[in-house]
């Protein structure tokens, strides 16, 4: 959201700059007040239409990406990083494929998009799925081990005692 208002306020600089003309031509202050106030209220609702139209956008993409790597792992029956990474590449590619252009501009999009998604989405997935191991390693061991107060530990008190016995060393 904050990208597509702050894109919108951005692009809006040069409507400013026409409005600040227009009071300098009119000597009436509620003129003056008027076409101030009207050029703030369209800048409100252009920054506003922005902002909803930039989360819309990211939430498209992110229950997309979500949805195929889940559909992914449900299918191959097995968590990897090449779910993540071919999630990635076909949610790339298909929003790739959304973009405005001709038939030509599209395509390249979309190979461009699959390429990028997925070598974006294979290195964060394999760092995804080596922290997710490194947090239930000790939570493995932790379901047997007793802490001093006599409770069990949970999985993450236990990944936070193996951080900080790994930064005493």
């Amino acid at each position: 959201m904050l990208y597509g208002g702050s894109k919108e306020a951005a692009a809006s600089v040069s409507k400013d700059a026409e409005v600040m003309l227009k009071l300098g031509s009119t000597p009436d202050k509620r003129e003056q007040y008027r076409l101030m106030r009207d050029a703030m209220e369209k800048r409100f609702i252009r920054v506003t239409r922005g902002s909803i139209i930039g989360g819309v956008r990211l939430g498209m993409f992110t229950a997309a990406f979500c949805g195929l790597q889940n559909l992914l792992a449900e299918k191959r029956g097995v968590h990897d990083v090449f779910n993540i990474a071919g999630a990635g590449s076909a949610t790339a590619a298909t929003f790739g494929l959304i973009l405005p252009g001709s038939l030509k501009w599209r395509a390249r999009n979309v190979a461009l998009g699959a390429a990028l998604g997925a070598a974006v989405c294979f290195p964060l997935g394999w760092l995804h799925l080596k922290l997710v191991d490194k947090a239930n390693e000790g939570s493995l061991s932790a379901s047997g081990d007793m802490d001093q107060r006599g409770g069990a530990r949970s999985g993450v008190g236990a990944a936070i005692e193996r951080l900080e016995e790994n930064l005493s060393k």
